[in-house]
């Protein structure tokens, strides 16, 4: 079991208190720059010491603020793949590898050397110099020395990695792994938990498809980057035909039944923007449709994204926008059961 109960204070404010299981397999750590991230990692490697809590892996005790155990970093068996280049410069890609099996015996040695550089694809610059290597070289040679040492557990931050390099990490240790990352994609498709992080507080966990999708916050949502989020009031509920209306201030909607709310009640309601869909000003209005003007609309890599008056953004198909750009309005398509009241 790999487990941690964190507690610290850092000078100019943040307040950190986490708690959190690490199954084998990728565990994402996803929240803005300043929320935690990479302290947490400091604390499991043992760079830093936490003012309270426990830290346990594979069920050794490294840390325990209660009993006064503290393991010093050297001998905690944690591996870590930083953002700061921590290769020895005047040492090849291939030595530095060899430094982190340095206890084993010679032959063993380097034959785990060997296949590590080869399942990294490390083989043909393993005799270069850092200086001399790309940025995704010197990366995956910073891997190959982190597993060499066989961790029990494996820190990566925010270091630009990308879902092949980590898909060959996890086949690489069966050790769980803490991946730091700005990127939600690469949370979805190579880690199994996501914990989003919010001024030192874990605010939702889960899939991370299901943590994206189904926000438990205001607070998740805009870091997730739903950038449709308004705040309206109930004004009808319906148990029997399973309805409610929400209105906003431009604009009304009709949703599911929201338990547990009265009419009057203020509530956020968020939704993504892929799930809206546009429609010409000229075409019949259907349920959930709200007329609104185009403000602007920019390329994105996969879409284009067309932001509306009151605040509302919807992705479409480049296609479909070459269909429709030359509308003279628009309308804009609530689906009711995308509509995620928080």
């Amino acid at each position: 079991m790999t487990r941690a109960r964190l507690g610290k204070k850092v000078p100019p404010g943040l307040s950190l208190d986490v708690e959190f299981d690490l199954a084998p397999g990728v565990t994402a750590l996803f929240g803005r720059p300043g929320s935690g991230r990479t302290l947490i990692l400091d604390l499991l490697a043992g760079f830093a010491t936490p003012t309270t809590g426990r830290i346990l892996v594979d069920d050794v005790i490294l840390f325990d603020g209660a009993a006064r155990v503290n393991v010093p970093a050297r001998l905690r068996q944690v591996g870590s793949i930083f953002q700061r280049d921590a290769l020895f410069p005047h040492l090849t890609l291939r030595q530095n590898v060899q430094f982190a099996a340095a206890n084993k015996p010679r032959l063993e040695r380097h034959r785990r050397v060997a296949e590590t550089l080869d399942s990294l694809g490390l083989t043909e610059s393993g005799d270069s110099k850092p200086r001399d290597a790309a940025p995704e070289v010197r990366l995956r040679a910073a891997a190959a020395r982190a597993l060499m040492a066989e961790p029990k557990l494996l820190l990566i931050d925010d270091c630009g990695m990308e879902e092949a390099l980590v898909t060959q990490i996890r086949g690489l240790t069966k050790a769980p792994i803490l991946l730091v990352t700005r990127d939600l994609d690469l949370c979805c498709t190579a880690a199994a938990q996501l914990l989003v992080l919010e001024a030192g507080r874990i605010a939702q966990r889960g899939a991370p498809v299901e943590v994206v999708d189904q926000p438990d916050s205001v607070e998740v949502a805009r870091l997730v980057g739903i950038p449709n989020v308004f705040q309206g009031t109930v004004a009808a509920l319906d148990p029997g035909r399973n309805t409610s209306r929400l209105e906003f201030e431009h604009f009304a909607l009709t949703g599911p039944y929201i338990k547990g709310h009265f009419r009057g009640d203020r509530v956020w309601v968020a939704i993504g923007a892929e799930k809206l869909a546009v429609h010409g000003g000229d075409e019949p209005a259907g349920v959930n449709y709200v007329a609104a003007p185009l403000v602007r609309a920019a390329e994105r890599s996969r879409c284009v994204r067309l932001e509306f008056a009151y605040g509302i953004t919807a992705d479409v198909a480049r296609e479909e926008y070459a269909r429709q750009k030359d509308n003279q309005s628009w309308q804009v398509e609530f689906p009711a059961s995308a509509l995620r009241v928080l």
